[in-house]
């Protein structure tokens, strides 16, 4: 019966009209099918170049900066990729394979974005010449893997220094040095300085447990780039509640909750017939309020934050007690600044025990240009969070300076996980195009073509880094491959050389982390 009904469904569907688009008709409408080396792949590949088109100009210290307004109508001028990629919203399904791998080195190393764009158009470029030379997609595939392979096994003998003391600010602002010449050239020896001061002041004894979050950005607006500075503690652009503005030494009460008179959870009349009446009860809510802030002064604190409202009431007699108060209303600042002052946030207006209370050194407030903010300043052996202030003439310039201390810091954190550095400056490619293409020239068979040519797309980093700074990069590469042909394997291009020309960049101190190009 079962295979009699199954024959039957059989002839049902035979009988059926087949249209002539199966899929098609089987897909949404308007939905578009392409197949074939032509309609497809190449497609593929123009749409992954036009990508990388776009972020190409951007690379190394003179690259453009891209104007870009979003879907909000939110400016962005920058130089950074993973900026302009994520504001640009890429839609194509090819091209954004390259985003998300762009993205996910952000999320791992913290630099590197615009390296693994150029060099992933490089590579689709090379790609599409050796299918139309008669390649077939899996021999590419299999040349590019054999490539990559040779690379990861070439790459450590390349390594040419060590970062041995990572609380030695001289060392760590030169390790961050070239990551952040690449997106605020000039101004790189000054910002490296403040990323390594305030990178070395929260480093733990366990370097390994080093956390990027404990780097915070504070930007305000007015004078200029070299005046900002880094503080030991945090800094937030917020007034007090009341007339304490200074308190050293200070024990600090965390609230989530309002600091006020407490209210019932539900709504009641009180009839009052006499003006004694009336007093009695405004005292008596009086003294509720009295009675939380001495109890909370009593316990030890002069400084209290909260992270919703203040009242009249509570602000008065924390004035009378010589009480400090600071309202955050940032959840994750709260949780922040507890990490800092190693207090405990608490849910109900209350003493805290001496091991909820929180310590810092001086909290008071200060006036950075025309902006009041509440500085939490802690000694150099006790707090776990340094603040860099940013000044910056537009909002524009302070975000792109962000930007460039964000890259410098997580530098830092690749240096925990590695401390190892490659040449930079295109050296480590030109270098590994060398080998490559030796490599090449021992194997059999049409791959040696897509290795040949895995080696000449590494050579596009020293390229795009020339043709941004306005010189032939023929004549760059021609001098650089004739170098590493001598066996200067750390030779690399002079981005402050009169014309083409290339210079030692372990001497020059132009130096990556070894995570940045392996981890690509």
């Amino acid at each position: 019966e079962r295979r009699d009904s199954a024959v039957s469904l059989l002839t049902i569907i035979m009988a059926l009209h087949v249209p002539r688009g199966l899929l098609s008709s089987m897909m949404k409408d308007g939905a578009r099918r392409f197949q074939g080396t032509d309609e497809a792949v190449f497609r593929n590949i123009d749409a992954c170049k036009e990508l990388t088109r776009v972020t190409r100009t951007s690379y190394g210290p003179n690259g453009m900066n891209k104007m870009i307004i979003n879907h909000l109508g939110k400016l962005f001028v920058t130089n950074d990729a993973a900026t302009v990629i994520h504001e640009l919203e890429v839609e194509h399904p090819a091209a954004k394979l390259i985003v998300m791998a762009s993205e996910m080195q952000e999320q791992e190393i913290g630099d590197g974005t615009n390296f693994v764009l150029v060099l992933a158009g490089s590579l689709l470029s090379m790609a599409e010449d050796l299918i139309r030379m008669g390649l077939s997609v899996a021999e590419v595939v299999s040349g590019y893997e054999m490539a990559l392979e040779k690379c990861l096994e070439i790459l450590p003998g390349l390594s040419c220094s060590t970062i041995e003391n990572l609380k030695d600010e001289a060392a760590v602002g030169a390790a961050v040095k070239t990551a952040v010449a690449s997106k605020q050239y000039g101004y790189e020896d000054f910002l490296a300085g403040l990323i390594a001061k305030a990178c070395v002041a929260v480093m733990p004894s366990d370097s390994s447990r080093f956390n990027v979050d404990n780097v915070r950005v504070s930007k305000i607006l007015g004078s200029g780039v070299l005046q900002s500075s880094v503080i030991r503690g945090m800094v937030f652009k917020r007034e007090v509640e009341g007339d304490v503005t200074k308190v050293t030494n200070a024990k600090i009460a965390v609230f989530t909750c309002a600091l006020d008179a407490m209210q019932t959870e539900t709504k009641g009349t009180v009839l009052i017939k006499t003006a004694e009446e009336l007093l009695s009860l405004s005292k008596g809510e009086e003294d509720v309020v009295e009675r939380q802030i001495k109890e909370i002064v009593d316990a030890g604190c002069n400084v209290v934050v909260t992270g919703s409202t203040v009242g009249d009431l509570a602000r008065h007699y924390a004035n009378k007690y010589g009480l400090l108060i600071v309202r955050l209303m940032s959840k994750f600042d709260l949780r922040r600044l507890c990490r800092a002052t190693k207090s405990t946030a608490l849910a109900k207006t209350m003493a805290p025990t001496p091991e909820e209370r929180g310590h810092c050194s001086e909290v008071y407030v200060t006036e950075i240009g025309d902006t009041n903010v509440v500085v939490f300043r802690q000694d150099l052996d006790e707090g776990d969070i340094s603040t860099i202030v940013i000044r910056g003439s537009t909002e524009n310039v302070m975000d792109d300076i962000e930007r460039a201390v964000d890259d410098g810091v997580n530098t830092v954190k690749c240096l925990t996980r590695e401390g190892r550095f490659l040449p930079g400056a295109g050296a480590v490619e030109m270098e590994l195009a060398k080998q490559i293409t030796s490599y090449g020239e021992t194997l059999s068979g049409l791959v040696q073509y897509a290795v040949k040519k895995f080696a000449e797309a590494l050579e596009t980093v020293p390229r795009v880094l020339a043709e941004n700074a306005g010189l032939k990069a023929n004549r760059v590469i021609s001098m650089l491959q004739a170098a590493h042909q001598n066996g200067q394997a750390n030779v690399g291009f002079d981005n402050e050389g009169d014309g083409p020309a290339t210079k030692d960049v372990l001497a020059a101190k132009i130096l990556d982390p070894y995570l940045v190009k392996s981890g690509v």
